[in-house]
């Protein structure tokens, strides 16, 4: 299992073996938890528009089902590997539990660049890849949602494809469906909002009043960051600092986020924007920021970044943006920086896929107001619960939110027992 060796896994494996160790965690339970469940690999043909057929390599692991279904996000990237699906896969058996949803942990991924193919052939990759895992997935089996590099357009492709293999409509197989077939309101916005909603409760527990006075600098622009910066900025916080593919962008008196939704909107990303002065990605992560959110993509923040960044809180948008290294010295300065670990800060996106997953099942559908207000009510009960815990036990944030989530996993496995 050579992918057990790959850098993403062996350092959400090491993560895992500390928190077992403090919590001296039952050994049947630990060398279960260490790997995942099931691990897929499928080679994918697809017919190119030019005729040729195109073979690529994709993954779906399942990690843990104890609590309920295996959910997580299927992502469209060129250097996806087994490995980096592997640690997602563990990472969402973690949030779900630490949400305390009735979900298990998945992944999945496919190895190529979706902005360089055509809507057709992706259309026919995402059809031949479910067609593949039918048998493994399904509303009470597995269920899979966007992730980087797709979007609600490949959900209803993989919905449309299961239900004609099943041969009736199954709306509950995905969550972050459009509307129009089952999606639920909110659910685009949820994890940029969910950010929001934990940074709003740090700066209450630290006693920053979140206004004017207070700037963020957000690392991706894309659907988590320009959701976290809308919500941010209408409770008054100044967005000095953005970033996408294109670079980075400051303005001290703050970007005007609607400006700037508008402008990466109409030229693909934010190169040329007139609203901010250009600067690096790593000025973005290292600004003189009260709040900063790497929301791009894994291991953005390194030991070098660690030690020099400057902000009050970090609160992570991106799933695994900090290096084990950086880790290590965000932990040496946590008096200094308050780190909102991932597997809290991003939940919100599967918050509320759980609430389309619900509705789904009970064909029963909420208004984007009732979303809001459960996503607001999970998200800052979490954050109360991780805080607690990293107060009375004198732990690292992010060691608290894992002890706790790896916590309820283990006691519904001695529950279950071992079968046979």
């Amino acid at each position: 299992m050579d992918f057990l060796k790959e850098p993403h896994y062996t350092a959400v494996q090491e993560q895992f073996d500390e928190v077992a160790e403090l919590m001296k965690l039952d050994q049947n339970i630990r060398v279960r938890l260490r790997v995942p469940d099931r691990a897929f690999i499928i080679h994918v043909p697809i017919r190119m528009e030019d005729n040729i057929v195109r073979v690529v390599q994709g993954f779906r692991v399942q990690h843990n089902d104890t609590l309920g279904p295996f959910k997580g996000g299927i992502r469209y990237a060129p250097d996806v590997n087994l490995g980096e699906v592997a640690s997602m896969a563990m990472l969402m058996t973690w949030k779900c539990a630490l949400m305390g949803l009735p979900l298990g942990g998945a992944k999945g991924g496919i190895c190529v660049d979706p902005t360089k193919m055509s809507r057709l052939e992706l259309q026919r990759m995402t059809r031949r890849y479910t067609s593949e895992l039918v048998s493994m997935i399904g509303p009470n089996q597995d269920i899979p949602a966007p992730d980087m590099g797709t979007n609600e357009q490949t959900m209803a492709w993989i919905m449309d494809t299961y239900s004609q293999a099943k041969g009736y409509a199954v709306h509950g197989v995905v969550t972050g469906k459009p509307i129009s077939i089952g999606g639920s309101l909110g659910r685009t916005e949820a994890t940029g909002r969910g950010v929001a909603y934990t940074v709003m409760e740090a700066a209450k527990y630290l006693e920053i009043p979140l206004g004017d006075a207070v700037s963020v600098a957000i690392q991706g622009f894309g659907n988590v960051g320009t959701h976290a910066a809308v919500k941010l900025s209408k409770i008054g916080c100044r967005i000095t600092h953005l970033s996408d593919v294109s670079g980075g962008y400051l303005n001290p008196k703050g970007i005007d986020i609607e400006l700037a939704m508008n402008y990466a909107k109409e030229h693909g990303n934010l190169k040329g924007f007139p609203g901010a002065d250009t600067c690096s990605q790593i000025d973005v992560l290292t600004a003189n920021a009260d709040i900063v959110i790497p929301a791009a993509t894994a291991s953005q923040i390194t030991k070098e970044v660690a030690e020099k960044m400057r902000c009050r809180i970090l609160a992570e948008g991106a799933n695994n943006p900090t290096t084990p290294e950086g880790d290590q010295i965000l932990r040496e300065r946590q008096n200094e920086i308050f780190v909102i670990p991932d597997i809290l800060a991003n939940a919100g996106g599967v918050t509320v896929s759980y609430f389309e997953w619900v509705q789904g099942l009970q064909n029963f559908f909420w208004s984007s107001k009732e979303v809001n207000r459960e996503l607001a009510k999970i998200m800052t009960k979490a954050f109360q619960e991780v805080l607690t815990f990293h107060k009375e036990r004198k732990v690292y944030m992010r060691i608290a939110a894992q002890m706790l989530a790896v916590n309820r996993v283990a006691t519904a496995m001695l529950a279950r027992g071992l079968y046979p």
